[in-house]
């Protein structure tokens, strides 16, 4: 029987920073290169089989700042070659390309995947959080209790839970969950120059149990329920293991 994972990316190349003088500059983003490709990896090498998907359908971006040598990968350009060749193979042999639109995915479709998997990058702040096909498509996977995974800025595409056609408020109040904090978030405001909208801080108004700390920064991931979830690309490693265990845990509870 193929077992199935549904991947989120973000149609958007570019999120907003906030100038102090009330302008609003784009910065280039996209998802980000090892957040993607590490529990990706984890997921092919287990036998799962993955369909990507996003709002409309159009190919993801790579944000830039993830494909730096020596920042991203601190100096093991052996690593980056070897994760830029697994996307291009799932450009080539997958659907990355031409993901699938959100709309296109009935719930009936739905029920046919394991679980789901949403990496960061900057661009879910872009057009996940506050999208109706999402929610609908997240609501699918809380309430069946499949494994949930999401990484640094993946998180926020939580919030699309609210704008779900039938069931319209925040799926994941109470949980514990780990995503890129208002802290590491300042050093990029910094870096550009203006506010840039905050993952943690946004998801505790809404309810949920935001985790965080050196444990966290230094990747560590947080299980709750369906949900695993970590801050930054130092957690992609132990979150692409760790969903992959609570997969196969879901397939001997069934298979019991």
């Amino acid at each position: 029987m193929t077992r199935q994972i549904l991947i989120i990316l973000s149609d958007a190349h570019t999120f907003s920073v906030y100038k102090v003088d009330g302008t609003v500059k784009q910065a280039e983003t996209g998802f980000f290169l090892s957040e993607l490709s590490k529990p990706l990896t984890h997921l092919l090498d287990s036998g799962y089989s993955v369909t990507f998907a996003s709002p409309n359908g159009k190919e993801p971006n790579i944000d830039p700042l993830s494909e730096s040598t020596m920042l991203a990968f601190l100096g093991q350009w052996w690593v980056k070659n070897r994760e830029n060749k697994l996307i291009q193979e799932m450009r080539l042999e997958n659907n990355l390309a031409n993901p699938r639109p959100f709309a296109s995915i009935s719930d009936e479709e739905l029920a046919s995947f394991d679980g789901i998997f949403i990496p960061g990058g900057h661009a879910p702040l872009s057009d996940l959080g506050n999208n109706p096909e999402l929610g609908r498509i997240l609501w699918h996977f809380h309430n069946a209790g499949k494994p949930t995974a999401v990484i640094c800025h993946g998180p926020y595409a939580f919030m699309s839970t609210k704008h779900a056609p039938n069931t319209p408020r925040f799926a994941y109040k109470g949980y514990n969950i780990t995503s890129w904090s208002d802290q590491e978030e300042k050093l990029v405001e910094t870096l550009k120059g203006g506010t840039v909208p905050k993952v943690e801080s946004t998801l505790a108004l809404e309810g949920a149990v935001m985790v965080t700390g050196a444990a966290q920064k230094a990747g560590a991931v947080t299980v709750d329920r369906e949900v695993v979830s970590g801050s930054n690309p130092m957690a992609a490693e132990g979150l692409g293991k760790r969903l992959v265990e609570m997969l196969q845990e879901g397939e001997q509870v069934k298979g019991a």
